[in-house]
């Protein structure tokens, strides 16, 4: 049931990040919303709920969004996995260190992106390229990493109650 509904709402947020964040973009950068229910979910429940759904997601994005298949898939596998890294000795209710993971990872994810999608074509000014489009998005992403993580919580904390009852059943 729990990969059902992490399905499904990776599928929503592909709809959304194709649909409403092209109008709610600030200066051409949108938010990572992906990024931010991978790193919500690894936080919550740990390496390998954590790579699969980066693996879901990335392999949505990179059926819709990229020119070629596996870039986002191997990026959001280790982004889940190194997040779920985190899943113990962290309070869950807190939204701190969620915020904090979301903004280092997705500055290391964008990093990696410019090197293999950008400074391999040729553009070279990573400064223009950090100036201009990774801080605003990490920023933009950070930020609304904040509503998405308590939506995400209060999903997990009923689907954890569901698991617990259908545990006592048996």
């Amino acid at each position: 049931m729990r990969y059902i509904i992490i399905t499904i709402t990776l599928i929503f947020n592909l709809i959304l990040q194709s649909t409403l964040f092209e109008y709610i973009s600030i200066i051409d950068v949108k938010p990572n919303s992906a990024i931010v229910i991978i790193i919500s979910m690894a936080f919550m429940r740990g390496k390998t709920e954590g790579a699969v759904t980066g693996l879901i997601a990335g392999l949505l994005q990179d059926c819709f969004f990229a020119p070629y298949i596996g870039f986002y898939t191997f990026c959001y596998i280790l982004v889940g996995y190194f997040c779920g890294m985190f899943f113990r000795g962290f309070y869950k209710e807190t939204i701190i260190t969620p915020l904090l993971l979301t903004a280092a990872f997705d500055l290391i994810f964008e990093f990696v992106y410019y090197v293999f999608n950008i400074l391999l074509k040729g553009y070279v000014d990573f400064g223009f390229f950090l100036k201009s489009v990774i801080l605003p998005e990490v920023v933009y992403t950070t930020l609304i990493s904040a509503i998405i993580y308590k939506i995400l919580y209060y999903i997990n904390s009923l689907l954890e109650e569901r698991e617990k009852f259908s545990q006592k059943l048996f």
